[in-house]
């Protein structure tokens, strides 16, 4: 039987701490999302992990309980066209920043899931590799930004059809190059990616 791992509920005793973690670098199209979350002190939840461990049904319903529970959330997404123009990585901070600029409490350090961050102005922050899977904050704001993409990338797969974004979110698969092949890239492609593999 699998172990559980236990996720730590805080990185700090008494500071009040913001998650932060994104969603889609390595899509070929559609926005890089991030979201930031607060989660009460030692707050708990069984379910509550790294989005890529758990089903995109756990993911849904933990959203629900993560959105009402958190003391403060927010989502935020830099679109295609930002990320060919300042690159993926630089879109990826400014998609936290974003993030953290909504939030409705004002955090004093911030969690994020990775080995780089752009400093916060006035906030201090620390890198967290694989955070996602270390702390319940990060974990809570992987769902969040994990859930926003996928719907997004959903609904932009009725007028795109070609790629399955509906079952890849926008992922380098076989079934998602083998559409750019065929009809060429959509209009949210990221044509400063590489689209298609070297014939």
């Amino acid at each position: 039987m699998k172990e559980i791992k236990v996720l730590a509920a805080q990185r700090t005793p008494d500071l009040v701490e913001a998650g932060c973690d994104e969603v889609g670098r390595g899509c070929l199209a559609g926005p890089v999302v991030a979201a930031a979350v607060i989660l009460p002190k030692n707050y708990s939840h069984p379910l509550l992990n790294d989005s890529k461990q758990l089903t995109a049904k756990k993911r849904e319903a933990l959203e629900k309980v993560i959105k009402e529970d958190a003391l403060a959330w927010a989502i935020a997404e830099v679109d295609h066209q930002e990320i060919d123009r300042i690159n993926i990585l630089n879109a990826s901070m400014l998609a936290m920043h974003k993030a953290i600029d909504q939030l409705e409490l004002r955090p004093e350090l911030l969690l994020i899931d990775g080995n780089k961050f752009s400093p916060y102005m006035g906030i201090m922050h620390e890198c967290i590799v694989k955070g996602d899977g270390k702390f319940l904050s990060i974990a809570a704001a992987s769902i969040l930004a994990k859930t926003y993409r996928d719907q997004l990338m959903e609904d932009l797969a009725k007028d795109y059809p070609h790629y399955a974004w509906e079952k890849n979110a926008g992922y380098p698969t076989k079934v998602h190059r083998a559409g750019i092949k065929a009809h060429g890239p959509s209009p949210f492609h990221r044509m400063s990616f590489k689209l298609l593999p070297e014939e």
